[in-house]
């Protein structure tokens, strides 16, 4: 399937979807230039791409694949690919797993997520079998019980594990546990969400011969953003190109960043997909150029990944970062920022997990107050908002892992966990 030249693209969406003829209306007839276009506005991109009656779409839904995006709250997001999309996606991903780690002849479990019209499963089984060197596909899937993932993979010797982080580090959990390990896994690929220090020494304890290392960046509404880069950071990654157009955009001016080292919104364009475009649309995610004109990125994180605690406040980098500061001996394998409110306050609650061992009260009492100290360090408002009565001091709860929560269809780990009522 060939790439679709900008101003083709353009047209195509203009001619045959409501949505970017409405968005497009104040422009000239021919526009060549991607800076010359809007940004897309999610909320009315998916207000307009419904089931029924759907204004975002450039033909009938006669031929495609369909999955659910956007996670389990709002509007139901359904995002459809045709046929040769869908190839193509995966072939090109499939061609970016090698330069992630993937080698001839490696076994490879897929531990991600299928069902309720869910991708990642599928779209990792399908561009493992597109890739350009052999493979083993393990198609285990996230939701098996562990009991019984564990022997497949010591079975079939696996040498590649992919998931998310969060089931990789439940999975190694389970692991020391039970006191085993697998040393025959190389390789372990983590998509999804962030894979963080703490969890970094959790994955080392059970698979000790075993480098962690990003899949590759793509979404199921975006599609294709970056491969995987080699390196001692997991974070950079390389643009799909022909097939994708990556900007970071400053977050106030909305103007494209080109130099290295200045953090901005991610939006893509994707050059292959004809049935439902997706043109200058925010991928979610905050990055900064490494290499602009060799199209390097870092992904700092999500966009909207923070936290407001009455007045204050606080991305959950931030947070984790101040953990990492006072936790030197490397204790915490797992974060969660919860809010609650009570008495007509909030309250940030840091839930920290730790292995089993490791929960000596007075330990523990010593690492709680050495967070505490370097979180007020981070955020001084904080501190200064509980002295003024606007919200409640933190406090830290330790758990286990298995206690964190997570996405019931994802299994991804919930990084941040409003409790607050809504009524």
């Amino acid at each position: 399937m060939s790439v679709h030249q900008l101003s083709d693209l353009i047209r195509h969406a203009r001619h045959n979807s409501p949505f970017y003829e409405a968005l497009y209306a104040d422009l000239p007839p021919r526009v060549e230039r991607l800076t010359d276009l809007p940004v897309v506005d999610q909320k009315e991109f998916w207000a307009a791409n419904t089931l029924h009656d759907n204004r975002v779409l450039t033909g009938p839904l006669s031929e495609s694949v369909v999955f659910k995006t956007g996670g389990t709250t709002g509007y139901p997001k359904f995002s459809c690919y045709t046929r040769e999309e869908w190839r193509e996606f995966t072939a090109v991903f499939g061609q970016g797993l090698v330069e992630a780690g993937l080698k001839p002849g490696h076994r490879v479990a897929d531990l991600f997520y299928a069902g309720e019209l869910y991708a990642s499963f599928l779209f990792l089984l399908d561009s493992l079998a597109q890739a350009p060197v052999d493979n083993v596909r393990l198609p285990i899937g996230g939701a098996a019980p562990l009991e019984s993932t564990v022997p497949t993979l010591r079975e079939f010797a696996a040498q590649v594990v992919a998931g998310t982080p969060t089931t990789l580090c439940r999975l190694a959990e389970h692991l020391i546990a039970t006191g085993e390990r697998l040393p025959a896994v190389e390789l372990l690929f983590f998509a999804g969400e962030a894979l963080f220090a703490d969890q970094r020494r959790l994955l080392a304890t059970a698979f000790p011969n075993a480098q962690a290392r990003s899949v590759g960046y793509a979404s199921v509404d975006a599609g294709l953003l970056g491969r995987a880069v080699p390196g001692p950071d997991p974070r950079v990654h390389r643009v799909f190109s022909p097939q994708t157009m990556v900007e970071i955009l400053d977050e106030t001016t909305g103007a494209p960043i080109t130099e290295p080292g200045r953090p901005g919104r991610v939006v893509v364009t994707s050059l292959f997909r004809r049935l439902m475009p997706v043109i200058r649309y925010p991928a979610g995610d905050r990055a900064e150029w490494t290499d602009h004109d060799n199209g390097l990125f870092r992904i700092l994180g999500r966009a909207e990944e923070g936290v407001r605690v009455g007045p204050v406040s606080l991305y959950t980098q931030d947070a984790l970062a101040a953990i990492a500061a006072a936790d030197t001996e490397g204790r915490v394998i797992g974060t969660q920022l919860v809010v609650r409110r009570r008495d007509g306050r909030d309250q940030l609650v840091l839930r920290l997990a730790t292995t089993a061992g490791e929960d000596d009260p007075a330990s523990l009492e010593m690492l709680e107050k050495a967070v505490l100290t370097e979180l007020d360090l981070a955020r001084p408002l904080y501190a200064d908002s509980v002295r003024s009565g606007f919200v409640h001091p933190m406090a830290v709860e330790w758990v286990r892992h298995g206690d964190l929560a997570v996405n019931s269809r994802t299994g991804k780990l919930i990084r941040v966990l409003d409790e607050r009522p809504t009524a």
